[in-house]
């Protein structure tokens, strides 16, 4: 079973305080004016960084290609996909399975300076407002030191893109067979109320 999807989403929001496994740092002021081409592939160590980071059985296959392109007059965008192989265990029969990754990237990064004010109006900050017209979903991440990480953007992507429920084709929870239909607390007084009416 593969989980691909194709449809653009906003960066995930992993635990900043863990360490990313995979570092490919890129300096806005390193990026030429018509943009850079990356493509990225993980080696066997990263590999086995991220694997254990995101949970995984085995991780064979890591890679991403991005494209950077400066936006205003100090910001960034990244563009491209990541595309993984992992290794997971069916959550029915817990037999391995692979599944195949790949997730779309479009981020936006603005120094916090330069980062447009968010608009909240009375109606988005009434209860039954839903949570996607609480949150401009299109403002930018920041971009601290004019710097960007595209292997810990890869490495988040991956995590977001993986099926927390992996299962097997055709896998079917089956409940275990010897259990009693009247099996229960009232199974006893079923039993006595059948033998009186009996009687």
């Amino acid at each position: 079973m593969s989980a691909t999807k194709s449809e653009t989403k906003s960066a995930p929001k992993t635990d900043k305080t863990a360490p990313a496994p995979w570092h490919v740092p890129v300096a806005g002021e390193d990026v030429a004016e018509t943009g850079q081409h990356f493509d990225l592939t993980a080696d066997r160590e990263i590999r086995a960084a991220v694997a254990s980071l995101a949970g995984l059985r085995d991780l064979p296959r890591l890679q991403a290609n991005f494209d950077v392109t400066r936006t205003g007059d100090s910001g960034l965008r990244v563009c491209g996909h990541v595309t993984a192989t992992v290794g997971q265990n069916c959550v029915v029969t817990l037999e391995p399975l692979s599944n195949e990754i790949d997730e779309t990237v479009d981020l936006l990064f603005a120094p916090p300076s330069l980062e447009p004010e968010r608009e909240v109006d009375a109606e988005a900050d009434s209860e039954d407002a839903s949570p996607r017209t609480k949150r401009n979903w299109n403002e930018p991440e920041p971009l601290i030191g004019g710097v960007i990480d595209l292997g810990a953007i890869a490495t988040e992507f991956l995590i977001l893109g993986l099926d927390p429920y992996p299962r097997k084709l055709g896998a079917v929870f089956e409940p275990p067979q010897d259990l009693k239909a009247d099996a229960g607390p009232f199974a006893a007084l079923a039993k006595l109320a059948k033998d009186g009416n009996g009687a």
